[in-house]
């Protein structure tokens, strides 16, 4: 079993910073792709950024600039730094991660989601 636990998220004003951690745990081999996505009420979810396990990070066009993804692997953690937050920034983040098992299977894990609300 592979767990995927978030934290970091809650209510910051226009303009302000917030850093989303996303840590995996469990029966993990290694960790391929991991990525960050976001869900806003009424929409489908989207991806907001992706990293790959040797550092190559690729970021949605409304989040470039301002947004850095980044991670540990000797943590098994990605982050997420959110910078000059919007308003149209806030909705559900979710982590994921591309993990091999230690029993050889390889699949896609979530994680449970953490609001992020931008608003004075």
């Amino acid at each position: 079993q592979v767990q995927l636990v978030e934290s970091g998220g809650g209510l910051v004003q226009p303009g302000g910073s917030l850093r989303l951690s996303c840590a995996a745990s469990g029966s993990i081999r290694s960790i391929d792709d991991m990525g960050w996505y976001r869900q806003a009420p009424g929409k489908q979810r989207d991806v907001v950024a992706t990293i790959t396990s040797g550092g190559s990070t690729d970021y949605a066009n409304s989040v470039k600039g301002r947004f850095t993804i980044s991670r540990d692997n000797a943590k098994n953690t990605v982050y997420l730094q959110m910078n000059s937050l919007k308003p149209e920034d806030t909705a559900v983040y979710y982590c994921n991660a591309e993990v091999l098992s230690t029993g050889w299977n390889r699949r896609t894990y979530w994680g449970q989601g953490t609001q992020v609300t931008v608003s004075s």
